[in-house]
């Protein structure tokens, strides 16, 4: 074996990174992002998307599991896993850098919930994991996915050693779902690399992805060759059934108890701690010992240790208040700067990027950062030629902190932003006066902007179709069959036999059919099916694959719970739009800019013309009765959780708001109520027990009369 086949760097597009951190960020942080295994060349990585079929029968272990080209996660089609909805949906967490934003967060929880009992455990850097129980049997597994829904990967997960089958203890219950993190052990991780090596095989990048792939590995079989293992932490849906509920399950620190006494792992470093002094000494203490625990750790999660608080406390739209992940300092090393170039995205955005002599940091090979504008390289004050500072803020996205100016030669030289698009020659401008970014204005015409339009519906968080990655996007361009988006949906066998990339080379005899040259691929042919099974993609992917700016999964949900067709959004007025919850006027703007642009209607009406799905269906016999009522809900019910009673509002035609306000019609008090409930007594507010609420869901308020 070569010492070139064990150094060779991979070569991270920063394009897909991009990519990738929007949608992290859009979707309660619902893609689970990572890179490569530092074996590959740059042209090597850019065929790792483009070629997967070929990349994963020569290097499996090359598999991102997040890249938009995979096929893993895909809720259709004969290779990819079917799609299951959570009863109760993952959240993501929101993230603390220093101990300064820690003691921050326990002020805020602890004057708003008067307590500061807080759980500390360490943050596993794996793979989130949902485990349904039914009747004290494991009938599911499913990846968090988007936060709403996952992929079943149950058949690889009964392959995890240490995982129970069956729930033991005397307080089993009819129904949970057991939340937990996947990994694979360092000192495992090693050993598997160190195996690779010796069979003249490319080794992993780091245990995050490698437990990642290996889960969503096909072949259960294969999943079970390497040593998984999983430390459980929290409870989704549950039901007791005739169960009586356990005694400690009214705290955090209680559901570990719980959950041991269940035989499910649970961290042995988990601990209630009182105070900002013991849990910064904590934090420091973790980090220390951070490269010597049997788990890759990028920091810890805080929890309120009082559940009844944490209902009180409740969520945002994609974290909850009563929890918070702080992550350790990012590492640091140094690299050359070799050279900025620019990226044109979807939206016009054009965002110079440097490219750096291969280096690892935090774990992982990284060959491109982000420089943001024009503005952060002058303010960084970096040179093409720099000795750099390069750091994974959050030990994930790679950012040039800036130059070592005394290694400096004098052979550096400035690099200025490029006054044209490199894609299509149009002047660069800014969108609006005072913006950062400069942006290519011809959305409707630049090639790049149309390719990644085109690619970015093809991804897990737009429309998931199949095969339409990056090449193909750009092959079909290229060739002439798309001028843009609109015509997506209309693509024949013709058409798609006109891209050399979705016809066969040379002929060819399989199972008795002579195929010839020039005949569709199976590519191909997987593409126009996918294409067509996309069609009955729900409202708001539609939108998603817009490409809106600002108008993203939750604000897509939003727009399409609130209008539930593609012709009442467009009708509705800027008012209209901006007063749905989770919209805003910045994105009612946009929606309204948006469907202002004939070519961007004319789109909208292809795909209608299509056969894509326009309108979600409605439950007709579920009736409007809380049209024009705001409705807050707050403590815990027994017939709903906390998104069950949101979506009955909404359905109902009423706005579930998270907040008391004199403008609020009603309020929902269930166990553990706190300031919600005294705030609409304060302020007159009508306030609902469960029995109340669901005749109000039945007859409005007529039926509370």
């Amino acid at each position: 074996m070569s010492e070139t086949n064990d150094s060779r760097p991979v070569q991270v597009d920063p394009r897909v990174r991009h990519q990738d951190l929007v949608q992290q960020v859009e979707e309660h942080r619902a893609r689970y992002y990572g890179d490569d295994a530092p074996t590959i060349s740059d042209a090597e990585y850019d065929a790792l998307e483009r070629e997967l079929k070929d990349l994963e029968a020569s290097h499996p272990e090359l598999v991102e599991p997040d890249s938009p080209t995979q096929v893993v996660g895909a809720a259709r089609g004969d290779t990819g896993f079917a799609s299951v909805r959570h009863r109760e949906r993952m959240m993501s967490l929101d993230n603390a850098f220093s101990l300064v934003e820690v003691e921050a967060w326990l002020t805020r929880i602890g004057k708003e919930a008067g307590d500061r009992r807080i759980v500390c455990e360490p943050k596993i850097d794996g793979l989130s994991i949902s485990l349904t129980y039914v009747d004290g049997e494991l009938t599911q597994g499913v990846t968090r996915g988007d936060g709403t829904t996952g992929e079943d990967v149950t058949d690889n997960v009964r392959t995890i050693a240490g995982l129970p089958h069956a729930l033991a203890g005397d307080h089993v219950p009819a129904l949970v779902e057991v939340r937990g993190e996947v990994y694979l052990p360092v000192e495992a991780f090693q050993q598997l690399n160190d195996r690779l090596r010796e069979e003249g095989k490319d080794p992993y990048a780091n245990p995050r992805n490698t437990a990642a792939g290996s889960l969503r590995q096909k072949d259960p079989q294969v999943t079970a060759t390497r040593p998984l293992a999983l430390t459980t932490y929290a409870l989704g849906a549950l039901e007791w059934g005739v169960t009586t509920p356990h005694p400690s399950i009214g705290t955090q620190s209680g559901i570990y108890e719980v959950l041991a006494e269940w035989g499910l792992p649970v961290s042995e470093f988990a601990r209630v701690l009182d105070g900002i002094g013991p849990i910064e000494d904590f934090l420091v203490d973790l980090e220390k010992r951070r490269h010597a625990m049997v788990h890759e750790i990028d920091g810890a999660v805080l929890k309120v240790d009082d559940r009844a608080v944490q209902a009180e406390l409740g969520s945002t739209s994609r974290a909850p208040r009563w929890a918070i992940a702080y992550k350790f300092p990012p590492e640091e090393v140094h690299t050359t700067l070799e050279d900025i170039r620019v990226d044109v995205g979807r939206t016009g955005r054009v965002t110079p990027y440097g490219v750096m002599t291969p280096v690892t940091v935090a774990g992982s090979t990284v060959t491109y950062a982000t420089l943001h504008n024009q503005h952060e390289v002058k303010r960084k004050g970096v040179l093409i030629g720099d000795t750099v500072v390069l750091r994974k803020a959050g030990d994930v996205i790679p950012e040039i902190v800036g130059p070592v100016v005394a290694a400096r030669t004098g052979e550096e030289r400035e690099w200025s932003m490029p006054t044209h698009c490199p894609s299509c020659g149009t002047a660069l401008a800014e969108q609006k006066l005072g913006d950062k970014d400069l942006r290519c204005p011809n959305s409707k015409a630049c090639p790049a902007q149309i390719i990644d339009r085109i690619a970015f519906i093809g991804s897990r968080g737009a429309l998931d179709v199949e095969v339409l990655g990056e090449k193909a996007a750009a092959a079909m361009v290229e060739s002439g069959v798309l001028v843009n988006e609109a015509g997506l949906f209309d693509l024949t066998a013709t058409d798609l036999q006109r891209v050399p990339l979705f016809t066969l080379d040379s002929d060819s005899k399989k199972d008795g059919v002579v195929r010839v040259a020039g005949d569709l691929s199976t590519n191909g042919q997987r593409l126009l099916d996918n294409l067509a099974a996309a069609k009955e993609q729900p409202l708001w992917r539609v939108i998603v694959s817009l490409s809106i700016r600002h108008v993203g999964p939750t604000a897509s949900r939003a727009l399409a719970t609130a209008f539930g067709t593609m012709d009442a959004i467009r009708a509705a007025s800027e008012e209209d739009l901006a007063a749905v919850e989770g919209v805003g006027p910045v994105i009612a703007e946009s929606v309204m800019r948006w469907f202002a642009v004939d070519w961007h209607v004319e789109i909208v009406e292809r795909w209608a013309a299509s056969g894509v799905r326009m309108a979600d269906e409605r439950d007709e016999a579920v009736e409007r009765t809380l049209e024009g009522l705001t409705v807050v809900a707050t403590g815990s019910l027994e017939r709903f959780t906390r998104d069950s009673v949101k979506e009955a509002i909404i359905t109902r035609g009423g706005k579930a708001a998270s907040s008391v306000s004199k403008n609020t019609d009603y309020v929902v008090v269930g166990a553990n109520a706190g300031s919600k409930a005294a705030k609409a007594e304060q302020l007159g507010v009508p306030t609902l027990d469960e029995a109340q609420f669901e005749r109000l869901l039945d007859g409005g308020p007529e039926a509370l009369a």
